[in-house]
């Protein structure tokens, strides 16, 4: 190539550089502009942001939803039961409630959720427990936190400085497309410190969080804390998504950020008031101040004319504002361990704020000259009164078991609202008449003092109670439940009275339902048919029942009810009565009824207790009798197989606790000591000795058997054929346990648990036949107390000289014959 044509080519190459060159600056220009203009204005990322969380809907619908978002395990959605839902729908369910309607989210909401994202809609910060009554009044609400700046504008200016200086200086700074979740300036000298920590591991790193990432974190990250770069990354993901919720424009959503951050901001657990969240709660539980007074006094903050005492007070309320914002970073050190660093702390930023033109000098100095006291405990509430808040009190603790939740504490958090059935008019105007019958003038105006009634003694001592029900529908509706008793105890929740009038009335009830089901059973049946329905002879109330619709010609339900309120019982307190606790004898109120036979209708005017007793023991044979497989029925049959297996378990049952307490009649004796007390409980008679010596000592001799008469029985005038007779005669393989017991008259089982501690070596092992006196099957007996046996393992024996152990080991002893346990039914049923 010639020299012309290289000449002419080099120019061109030059200019082609110069044009690439200018290509590559020009558009590294244009990508630095757009990088900075978006840092500044965040237009580009408010567009798409904007458009992403028009998509992140939810609309409640009827039913159940089948994909419900996960909460996060913030404290926030701790506190608002969130995190608890699921747990609280199965235990809701587990209680006979069901979903009428449920929220369903969109597709997209559901993507973040299981990317990692917080929910994204508009949060509360102020909630709880709510309960309104059946007409939708007020009954009850525990707002958290309770003391809130209800809007920004409500927030004194100086406040909001304060806080944007110290966590979020550029937050409210226009334009209005900026991003609150990131300030660019202080997330750039935070990812610089943290790579300088590399090289120099004592170095401190500044935190880079705005104050949109920090409600993030408080709230819905674990234990409220940043511990890893992927959270840091998913609460400013869910900050900016958040922010944008209303569009493009985030200026009400950064002023909303302020508010939320003020009214609840984590501030540490105050004692006498627990966890506290927000400026509002903070400045009363660790300052005895009220927000609404401190607001006052903080809104003329630039005012320079203040008088002396409002002076301090407005200093004394701007420390303890700016002293709360400060110590929210460490807040169990500020407010617990050292409130005089925080003292410290707060009087730095004083100047720092009057050096940026916030505060006015003078504010400044005067809040420097006052000291900040954190309250050892918070202010007490006033007390309230137990006669208004039982019904109430009721049902929150009916909704502590539906939601399985474990004191009011956590309850009042919630964010639950309960629509009640209680009237609240109602309650409140009789609990008002219940509470005026603690006068005596009220109570004798009432009818209240009388004879049989209040002849003497102090009105004011009794407490009265009322409930009511409306039948609506198939539902019973509770409208009132109130008494009169001004303390904790709900008298109609809290205990368990048995008063005789109640339990006849409900003895009342039970009968008069009992007679309208045999209605219905029988009433269809024509007189011959009801001649051949088979009934038992205890079952007296169903063999009424036919005998009346076969002789009568009104079978009508109200005719037999009024015919059966004519029945009459007994009022004679001369029988005796086997009821859960044993046999029983009762008397009447009033002597005079004691000889009279009288109607069900008299006996419930004169509240007359035997004609009710006898009543109840008809209501009770009825039930047994008619509820398939009861014990009863299978006794009646003596061919059932299910009679037997009944019968032995009825003697299981019956030795476990014979033997217990005989066992504990023996604790700590030795085996000598247990035989001498055995034998303080056996009547000195030959024949008893005898059997109870052969017993218990199986290998003795005639020549023992000798001695140990001669010792019990020194006046005695046996000759040696004498005791030799005895010697053969009770001899005790002739003779069942039940046999033995019977010539001793003691209880088998005891004999049985001798005989075993004197020498458990002779027992044979589980399952082993050959038991003495011919009873082959076993008991297994658990005592109270006692150690485990290893399955398979003898039991051990019991070393002489040595009492018996406090922790026994499993015994087994001998079943009982069939027959004794069907004597011991029959003995009770008589």
């Amino acid at each position: 190539m010639s020299s012309p044509e290289r000449a002419t080519r080099r120019p061109v190459r030059w200019r082609l550089l110069a044009v690439l060159l200018a290509l590559v600056s020009g558009g590294a220009g244009v990508i630095f502009g757009a990088v900075t203009d978006e840092l500044a204005t965040s237009r580009r990322q408010a567009s798409w942001l904007a458009y992403y969380a028009r998509g992140l809907g939810y609309a409640t619908e009827i039913g159940p939803s089948d994909a419900v978002p996960t909460a996060p395990r913030g404290p926030y959605d701790h506190r608002m039961g969130y995190a608890q839902l699921p747990a609280a729908l199965g235990s809701l369910a587990a209680h006979g409630y069901t979903i009428d309607a449920q929220a369903r989210v969109a597709p997209a909401f559901a993507e973040i959720s299981a990317r990692g994202l917080f929910p994204i809609f508009h949060e509360k910060t102020q909630t709880g427990l709510a309960i309104t009554d059946a007409a939708g009044r007020p009954l009850y609400a525990s707002l958290y936190p309770e003391r809130v700046y209800p809007s920004y504008d409500a927030i004194p200016a100086v406040v909001t400085q304060i806080l944007l200086y110290i966590e979020n200086r550029e937050l409210l700074d226009p334009p209005a497309t900026r991003n609150p979740a990131v300030e660019w300036k202080r997330f750039g000298n935070a990812l610089l410190n943290v790579l300088l920590k590399y090289i120099e591991p004592d170095r401190d790193v500044p935190g880079g969080s705005t104050l949109a990432t920090q409600l993030e974190k408080y709230r819905h990250s674990p234990e409220g804390r940043t511990t890893s770069g992927r959270q840091k990354l998913e609460q400013m993901a869910s900050a900016s998504l958040r922010a944008y919720l209303d569009g493009e424009d985030t200026t009400g959503a950064r002023m909303r950020t302020v508010l939320d951050y003020v009214n609840s901001v984590p501030l540490a657990a105050a004692p006498g008031y627990g966890e506290v969240n927000g400026i509002g709660d903070g400045l009363w539980a660790w300052f005895g101040t009220d927000l609404d007074d401190a607001s006052r006094l903080l809104r003329a903050a630039t005012e320079r004319d203040v008088p002396e005492p409002l002076s301090k007070q407005r200093a004394l309320a701007l420390k303890q504002v700016l002293g709360l914002f400060l110590a929210q970073r460490r807040p169990t050190y500020y407010l617990l361990e050292d409130p005089a660093a925080l003292d410290r702390l707060a009087d730095t930023y004083l100047l720092l704020l009057a050096n940026e033109g916030i505060l006015p000098l003078t504010l400044a100095s005067d809040a420097r000259s006052v000291k900040l006291e954190v309250r050892p405990a918070a202010p007490r509430r006033p007390p309230a009164s137990f006669l208004e808040r039982k019904a109430v009190n009721a049902i929150r603790t009916r909704l502590l078991g539906t939601l399985d939740l474990p004191g009011f504490y956590d309850l009042d958090r919630f964010d639950l609202s309960v629509e009640a059935t209680l009237d609240r008019e109602a309650q409140a105007a009789v609990t008002r008449t219940l509470h005026a019958l603690l006068e005596p003038a009220n109570a004798q105006a009432a009818g209240l003092i009388g004879a049989k009634m209040l002849e003497r003694g102090d009105p004011s001592k009794l407490v009265y109670s009322f409930t009511l029900y409306e039948r609506v529908g198939d539902e019973n509706r509770l409208r009132i439940q109130t008494d009169n008793y001004d303390q904790p105890l709900d008298i109609n929740e809290g205990v368990k009275l048995e008063l005789g009038s109640t339990a006849k009335l409900r003895t009342l009830v039970s009968y008069l339902q009992i007679v309208a089901a045999l209605h219905g059973r029988y009433a269809g049946l024509s007189k011959a048919e009801l001649a051949h329905v088979p009934v038992d002879d205890l079952d007296r109330l169903s063999r009424w029942a036919i005998d009346y619709l076969r002789s009568t010609s009104d079978r009508s339900l109200r005719a037999m009810c009024e015919a059966a309120m004519d029945r009459e019982y007994s009022a004679s307190p001369g029988e005796a009565f086997f009821t859960g606790g044993g046999l029983h004898s009762f008397v009447n109120f009033n002597k005079d009824d004691d000889g009279r036979v009288m109607t069900v209708r008299e006996g419930i005017r004169n509240s007359v207790n035997l004609v009710f007793i006898r009543l109840m023991r008809d209501v009770v044979r009825y039930h047994t009798m008619h509820v398939p497989g009861s014990s009863a029925m299978v006794l009646q049959d003596v061919t059932s197989p299910a009679r037997r297996a009944y019968l032995e378990r009825f003697a299981d049952q019956e030795g476990s606790v014979f033997l217990s307490r005989f066992y504990k009649k023996y604790e700590g004796q030795d085996p000598d000591g247990v035989f001498e007390l055995f034998l303080a409980g056996v009547r000195p008679a030959p024949r008893r000795l005898s059997m109870a010596f052969r017993a218990t000592h199986p290998d003795a001799s005639a020549a023992e058997l000798e001695r140990f008469l001669r010792e019990r029985l020194p006046a005695s005038d046996l000759d040696a054929g004498d005791i030799a007779a005895l010697y053969s005669t009770y001899d005790p393989r002739k003779f069942s346990l039940a046999d033995q017991g019977y010539l001793i008259r003691c209880h088998p089982l005891e004999l049985w648990l001798v005989t075993y501690l004197r020498a458990p070596e002779r027992h044979p092992r589980r399952g082993s036949r050959g038991e003495q006196g011919g009873a082959p099957r076993r008991v297994q007996v658990a005592v109270p107390g006692q150690a485990q046996e290893r399955a398979g393992q003898a039991h051990p024996p019991a070393p002489r000289g040595r009492g018996v152990p406090r922790d026994p080991p499993r015994l087994e002893a001998p079943r009982l014959p069939v027959r004794d346990a069907g004597a011991v039914l029959r003995d009770r049923d008589r």
